[in-house]
């Protein structure tokens, strides 16, 4: 696969070329971006995959949504629906796609929507029973048709995008350049004890202009793992039996380190696609494994499975800011709500 797609580096400066033509007619107005009066904060990547956005979405939903209405409005990637969906009881993994049904399992509180069509779902979603007062657009950070108000922008630590090139040769969804629209970056997935040199080092790599912020994250994993039945292991009990990990998303390598480092013996890694449909016979031959092994698997993947697999365990993550960048960050996302919230 890799070679295959060294082989296509000649078509790198047409994909440069067309997708810095469009962020160009946008910029100069050519191509128009709808501003809506609520609050919208968008979260998303250069990269394809693997940067930690929901775990991110989550982190601003817990910040907010205590002060406000809030939306959380995706795309839905790989639903078997079409349109605009706002999440009921009667929605699953199948109509919502695994991660907005992950949102609204989580955040009872909080509206879930689904619409490729951002500015219809903004829109959707205003003219509601209940009118959202902030909007959290997930994943739509090169949906210029809506005018973000906060941009975050995350990088993933040990893929930064100022060491990646384009598509199809390398991940980069739209050129370097597309980083100076963020308000702030975001480091994702940071070791805990990330110094103060390798900081620097990044600093320097991205470039960032000084009316932006940086700051660095760490995935947290759970203490234990839970299943649809409410019933619990901690690590150290998951620790003294065998597990099949079933994982069907952009990178597992950090959890599969993270569970050996807590001396979780994985019998077997069954690794899917990102975002992968299970069928019936994949999920026939999980219940054979489970008969004799815990099956244990991402959150994200759990919302596609649980229904099928009542006994299957998930391993919930959740993002950590370093030392004082959470107070850069909430301060930073805060100050901008309220800034826009008291706008006539």
């Amino acid at each position: 696969m890799r070679l295959f797609r060294k082989l296509l580096l000649p078509f790198v400066p047409i994909y440069y070329l067309i997708t810095w033509m469009r962020n160009w007619m946008y910029d100069i107005g050519i191509l128009k971006s709808t501003h809506f009066d609520v609050p919208t904060i968008v979260v998303g990547n250069l990269n394809v995959g693997g940067t930690g956005k929901s775990p991110m979405v989550e982190y601003v939903v817990r910040l907010l949504k205590n002060n406000a209405q809030l939306a959380i409005l995706s795309r839905g990637y790989k639903r078997e629906t079409h349109g605009f969906i706002l999440a009921t009881e009667n929605d699953s993994a199948k109509t919502l796609g695994d991660e907005p049904f992950q949102f609204y399992n989580k955040f009872s509180e909080v509206l879930v929507a689904v619409d490729a069509d951002r500015v219809n779902g903004i829109s959707r979603l205003l003219k509601g029973e209940i009118k959202p007062e902030v909007v959290v657009l997930d994943d739509a950070y090169q949906h210029r048709k809506v005018h973000g108000g906060f941009n975050i922008l995350l990088t993933a630590y040990g893929n930064l995008y100022s060491n990646d090139i384009l598509l199809p040769t390398g991940d980069l969804r739209e050129p370097r350049s597309g980083a100076k629209r963020a308000d702030i970056i975001v480091v994702t997935k940071c070791p805990q004890g990330l110094s103060k040199n390798k900081r620097e080092e990044i600093i320097k790599s991205l470039h960032v202009n000084p009316n932006q912020q940086l700051v660095f994250s760490a995935i947290i994993y759970s203490n234990k793992v839970t299943n649809a039945l409410d019933e619990e292991f901690s690590l150290f009990e998951l620790g003294q039996k065998e597990v099949v990990l079933i994982t069907g998303i952009a990178n597992p390598k950090p959890l599969v380190e993270f569970l050996k480092e807590q001396k979780i013996t994985i019998k077997q890694h069954l690794n899917y696609p990102d975002h992968h449909h299970f069928s019936e016979t994949e999920i026939s031959s999980l219940k054979e494994l489970n008969k004799e092994y815990v099956l244990l698997t991402t959150e994200k993947d759990f919302v596609r499975l649980k229904n099928e697999i009542a006994s299957l365990f998930y391993l919930e993550i959740k993002t950590e800011f370093l030392g004082r960048d959470a107070k850069i960050f909430d301060d930073s996302l805060k100050k901008y709500v309220e800034s826009t919230k008291k706008r006539p």
